[in-house]
């Protein structure tokens, strides 16, 4: 099966607390405003970029028992993670892995290393 560019993403699982995120061009503006000039983005390696996937959240630890009346396929459970897929965020460099996947440029970066989200919709 071939991938279209649109769904080349769709078979890559981003696995805990983390996002994919791209970055979006120097000078490019928000809807609301949000800029960061060049300046800052070369100088203090901040940069700012969409949310393109997210992980499911921080897993929460289960009891481990052995009880025959439990199923042995129970589910991990996690708390979700306060970024969404299409928000911006501005996040160090220094907390970044950059990665490379089909020649584009992509930055996976713990939700914990993220300074700023920006969302279109209502919070």
């Amino acid at each position: 099966m071939r991938l279209t560019p649109d769904s080349k993403l769709k078979k890559l699982i981003i696995i805990g607390d983390r996002v994919l995120i791209r970055l979006s061009k120097p000078n490019e503006q928000t809807a609301s405003g949000l800029y960061l000039p060049p300046g800052v983005q070369e100088k203090e390696k901040v940069q700012q970029g969409y949310i393109i996937k997210a992980g499911p959240g921080y897993a929460i630890p289960m009891a481990v028992e052995n009880e025959p009346w439990k199923s042995e396929d129970e589910q991990v459970k996690y708390i979700p993670l306060q970024a969404k897929e299409g928000d911006l965020a501005i996040f160090p460099l220094s907390g970044a892995t950059e990665v490379i996947y089909e020649n584009e440029k992509y930055y996976i970066v713990p939700q914990s290393a993220i300074l700023m989200l920006e969302r279109e919709e209502d919070l």
